[in-house]
């Protein structure tokens, strides 16, 4: 199975994670942690050009193809040996970002990122995604509290360098997402207590799982 999650900056992806994948273990599934971008060593050296806060001046569609070329490396070296294995992968971040981030908020059409995700993914898609969903603004006062105490490297701050408003139309961009797709996207209210997330997305994962049983 491969489990993504998505989200706007400071949505708590990172946080939720590791209780996801301790859960899945006890229920005696090997799992693969990963994220995007980042995934694999070329993924990481990526990382730092996407991520850099003095790369401001990134021209929308170089932004594109740079998160594609970290995809591809990710699915081939990472993801599809793992599930071939029969691990279950949780994945932070994946195609939909591409779709919230790039679409929605930078304005690149849709055909062209679908095209895209059809070359690098080859019929990859997500068994089951998590949206954690906040506003925007308490989104990305999280996201700089957690750069100010430490828990958030700040190499890594250009895309919270952006305007609020570039950070609601990545959350509608999301929203929109879910209502496509109904079946896969199960929409996680993300502005309530960690220890409160945690149980939702739980007890989501153990009806699935179960029902699959």
């Amino acid at each position: 199975m491969f489990i993504t999650l998505e989200g706007i900056e400071g949505s708590g992806k990172s946080t939720q994670i590791p209780a996801i994948a301790a859960h899945l273990e006890a229920m005696g599934h090997a799992c693969v942690v990963t994220r995007e971008p980042g995934g694999t060593e070329i993924g990481r050296r990526i990382r730092s050009v996407l991520l850099a806060p003095e790369n401001t001046g990134m021209d929308a569609t170089a932004e594109l193809m740079l998160y594609g070329a970290d995809r591809a490396q990710h699915v081939s070296e990472v993801i599809r040996p793992a599930l071939d294995a029969g691990k279950i992968v949780i994945c932070d971040r994946f195609c939909d970002s591409t779709v919230a981030y790039q679409g929605a908020a930078r304005g690149i059409a849709s055909g062209v990122i679908e095209r895209l995700n059809e070359i690098v993914l080859g019929g990859l898609e997500p068994d089951l995604t998590f949206l954690l969903d906040l506003p925007a603004e308490a989104g990305l006062s999280r996201a700089w509290h957690q750069i100010a105490s430490g828990d958030r490297h700040e190499k890594e701050t250009r895309f919270e360098m952006e305007a609020i408003t570039f950070h609601g139309k990545v959350r509608q961009g999301y929203l929109a997402i879910a209502r496509r797709n109904k079946e896969r996207i199960r929409v996680i209210a993300a502005d309530a207590p960690r220890q409160e997330v945690t149980a939702a997305i739980i007890a989501q994962l153990d009806f699935i799982f179960f029902q699959n049983c």
